[in-house]
């Protein structure tokens, strides 16, 4: 369910010390139900999706997903020189001491996502080229009835024109066909590791 933004900013979230220049685009709350400690299970979740590589779960966002990435070839949006650290700072120049000497989260191989720090209710990873600098930040937070699930944000800075102009052109897609793709594949695998998280606790 997509939620408002004000109900990642009104939160005492660390990225936001971070990522001040970027703009909340996406807040969503996951369908995880889980208890306190299970944000490591969430994290390695989305992990392993980003590193297999996402594609989405059925026809419309698989296109949706293969034309972005055979327009980024084309254009070249996703070289690596046009990526954090390369084409610009990585937001990990800006992490505090504490975060930096912290978890910084899990590899993500060959993904253009970077873990940036890992933290008991919070995780986030960023990604960049030709077009914007992201963040993923990942979240858990208290259900209201004794438990908690997971909550995604994500933030933006578009890189100029272009950048602005293909955050525009994307949005309607991602609502129509990624976002909702994204949470029902993400709410079946965690459904389906329900076992294994209750065989740990």
């Amino acid at each position: 369910m997509r939620l408002p933004t004000s109900v990642h900013t009104s939160r005492p979230w660390r990225i936001h010390e971070i990522a001040g220049d970027f703009t909340v685009e996406d807040v969503w709350a996951l369908p995880t139900p889980g208890g306190a400690d299970d944000l490591v299970w969430l994290v390695r979740q989305i992990a392993e999706g980003i590193s297999s590589g996402v594609k989405g779960d059925d026809f419309v966002s698989r296109v949706l997903f293969a034309v972005r990435w055979k327009l980024g070839a084309l254009l070249g949006w996703d070289k690596a020189a046009t990526g954090p650290g390369a084409r610009t700072a990585s937001l990990r120049d800006r992490l505090p001491a504490d975060l930096r000497e912290g978890p910084r989260g899990p590899d993500l191989g060959t993904s253009p996502f970077t873990s940036l720090y890992l933290r008991d209710d919070e995780w986030a990873a960023e990604m960049g080229n030709k077009t914007v600098h992201a963040v993923m930040h990942i979240g858990w937070v208290p259900d209201g009835s004794g438990g908690y699930r997971g909550r995604m944000a994500v933030l933006v800075k578009p890189n100029g024109l272009l950048g602005a102009v293909y955050m525009a052109g994307i949005k309607p897609f991602r609502y129509v066909g990624v976002y909702p793709a994204l949470m029902r594949s993400i709410g079946r695998e965690w459904q389906a590791n329900a076992a294994a998280r209750r065989l740990v606790r």
